[in-house]
């Protein structure tokens, strides 16, 4: 993947251990290995959590004291609702609930804190269900998710464009196609009981037309500068999610 000005980022899998410090903030990618239409990667909510989570780790509001470590993503996610497409690989809400919990118990261990990116909205109820209770032990977690308002929800205009930015050789787009493009809250009871492929059988929940590499990078700055904004501020809502710090935008 080409670098998109994220510059030196510490990133936890190339480190040694003397390295590594103590007390660190660890941001951690999660996503999943699911269907995104005929025309992006099954590795898109993996794609896209990791290059939010480098950009918000080099940005300057968490330079100090020190900048956050990057570790390994999560990419096996939480994708039932897509198990009707082959190539979807989904590990469960269970199995991420325990693999959530013990990547957080295990880094309490030397770091101080843990925030996960998450890119998949599949993986909300397990992150909305889970943080609560290691906060309740005392570990300083939180969530976040790469969203934007108005985006589309699933391998539309929306992250094919953060797609043509960030691995455009991995977007083929002559194989583009529209898909179901009522909101997302309008199709919600149908995608929870019946799956995607009831409602589109493309896979597409939106409309990938007119996507582009530019819109796709500034989507990008905006997510960076929302999330890294939320991490600093450190405000946290009940379900363990970050929000926007008292005094920042609504």
């Amino acid at each position: 993947m080409t670098d998109h000005g994220e510059g030196t980022v510490p990133e936890l899998a190339r480190a040694v251990w003397p390295a590594v410090p103590r007390a660190a903030l660890v941001l951690v990618p999660v996503g999943s290995i699911e269907q995104h239409g005929p025309h992006l990667p099954l590795t898109t909510d993996t794609v896209v959590a990791r290059a939010v989570t480098r950009r918000v780790a080099a940005h300057p509001a968490l330079a100090a004291p020190a900048p956050p470590l990057v570790a390994p993503a999560i990419a096996y996610g939480a994708s039932g609702e897509h198990a009707g497409f082959p190539g979807t690989v989904s590990v469960g809400h269970e199995a991420l609930r325990a693999v959530l919990t013990e990547t957080v118990r295990s880094l309490a261990l030397w770091a101080d804190r843990v925030v996960f990116v998450n890119g998949h909205g599949g993986n909300v109820a397990t992150l909305a269900a889970t943080v609560p209770v290691l906060r309740d032990e005392g570990h300083d977690v939180a969530w976040t998710l790469c969203a934007v308002p108005g985006g589309d929800a699933h391998a539309g205009r929306t992250e094919t464009s953060l797609m043509l930015h960030l691995a455009p050789g991995e977007v083929r787009a002559a194989d583009a196609v529209a898909g179901d493009t009522r909101p997302i809250a309008e199709i919600m009871p149908d995608l929870t009981t019946r799956g995607v492929l009831a409602v589109s059988p493309s896979g597409v929940l939106g409309d990938p037309a007119g996507a582009s590499a530019d819109e796709g990078a500034r989507i990008m700055d905006q997510l960076v500068e929302t999330i890294a904004r939320r991490v600093a501020g450190g405000a946290v809502s009940p379900h363990g999610r970050l929000v926007e710090p008292e005094g920042g935008p609504a």
